[in-house]
């Protein structure tokens, strides 16, 4: 079966980048572009690779449409075979703390000396430099100092942190973007510093810094009583979010004869229903328990009502039928295989987002390497 081809009108086809990140923000951010045509090759440890390889559904995931060399950085052997792949790149990715990969005599102006067009992108949690740089951290260590929780999201002021860890994956998402601007540029080769501590803090400070001079957080409009998870008399749970007055008033005008008390315009004003979103979040708690989540779908339908349901496992989330509908999610030909979410952008001009699963460890050694490597290790975890 011939494998298909990366996307030939994308700026990234072409381009070589060579992986040094575990785990997931330097992998997600170079899968993004893998997805979108770089040529990707992972550089591993031998024998035991990324830890994520551990964990098989996401590795795979993060993983797609790459290739495996496993190279021991420690030695002058495995020194000299990465410098060999790095003449050959574009770019070189990497996770590690500040000042390790100087360490081994392989910083910017180590590659930059190679390859003098190389581009150096650096994952670390607080970045290249400052009282920080040199801590240890994780992903919640990042969210806790990003102002994520001094943003009120409910109406008890209560905040929990967010299951998915987008402390990692705002850091990624920049990473692949400069790595995007950066070899798209024509220019020579440069150090790009991604802390994933600022990425999450960029989108943070956003909501956060507006509340400076605001004594109660829960007074500056945030939360609200008509943009709320609510729960049905069956036990099912829905969104409703009618931010802009023109759906509240469709709403409780429409719905009033079977809620008498939504039949008032207390509430029609956007500053009301902010003023009063205790009182609005009593309200409209009471009537969605009075109906199944049946009806609630049938007549906010009807109404063309901003909602959504609420999924709350993996297999609602791929039975919905508009993540069915935009082929969203892979239907593995393995019924134990996970299935992955596409790239999440239709273009145009097409993108086969699945061309090759994510590669054994040491698949792509020899081809890459040639003689200068060993076979790759066959116990690894593929």
């Amino acid at each position: 079966m011939t494998t298909p081809a990366p996307p030939a009108w994308s700026s990234l086809t072409g381009t070589r980048v060579l992986d040094l990140s575990r785990l997931l923000p330097g992998p997600y951010a170079t899968s993004l572009l893998a997805d979108l045509g770089a040529d990707v090759i992972k550089v591993e440890t031998p024998h035991t690779g990324d830890p994520l390889r551990a964990a098989p559904d996401l590795f795979e995931a993060l993983n797609r449409n790459k290739r495996s060399v496993t190279v021991d950085l420690r030695t002058d052997e495995g020194r000299s075979a990465f410098l060999d792949l790095v003449r050959t790149a574009d770019a070189v990715v990497e996770s590690f703390r500040p000042g390790v990969l100087d360490g081994m005599r392989l910083g910017f102006d180590a590659l930059h000396e190679v390859n003098p067009r190389l581009v150096l992108c650096s994952l670390s949690g607080y970045g290249q430099s400052g009282p920080y740089a040199h801590k240890p951290g994780h992903e919640l260590n990042f969210l806790g100092l990003s102002g994520f929780f001094a943003v009120p999201g409910r109406l008890d002021g209560h905040i929990t942190r967010p299951g998915v860890r987008i402390g990692d994956l705002a850091g990624a998402l920049h990473a692949a973007l400069a790595l995007t601007a950066a070899l798209g540029s024509g220019a020579d080769g440069q150090h790009i510093d991604v802390s994933l501590s600022e990425s999450i803090t960029a989108w943070c400070s956003l909501f956060a810094l507006p509340l400076r001079h605001v004594p109660d957080p829960l007074e500056a409009g945030l939360v609200q009583g008509d943009n709320d998870l609510f729960t049905t008399a069956d036990g099912h749970r829905l969104s409703l979010a009618t931010l802009e007055d023109k759906f509240w008033h469709r709403f409780r005008t429409e719905l009033a004869g079977d809620f008498p008390a939504l039949n008032t315009p207390a509430y029609d004003r956007r500053a009301a229903r902010t003023a009063a979103k205790q009182a609005v979040s009593d309200l409209l708690h009471g009537i969605f328990q009075a109906r199944d989540y049946a009806w609630w779908q049938e007549r906010l339908d009807g109404l063309n009502a901003p909602w959504a349901p609420v999924l709350t496992s993996p297999d609602e989330l791929l039975a919905d039928p508009h993540a069915t509908a935009r082929q969203l999610f892979t239907t593995p030909a393995d019924p134990a295989a996970c299935p992955q979410a596409r790239f999440p952008v239709t273009f145009g001009s097409g993108l086969d987002t699945f061309r090759t699963p994510a590669p054994a460890l040491g698949r792509h050694t020899q081809e890459l390497l040639g003689h200068r490597q060993a076979p790759p290790d066959r116990r690894a975890n593929t």
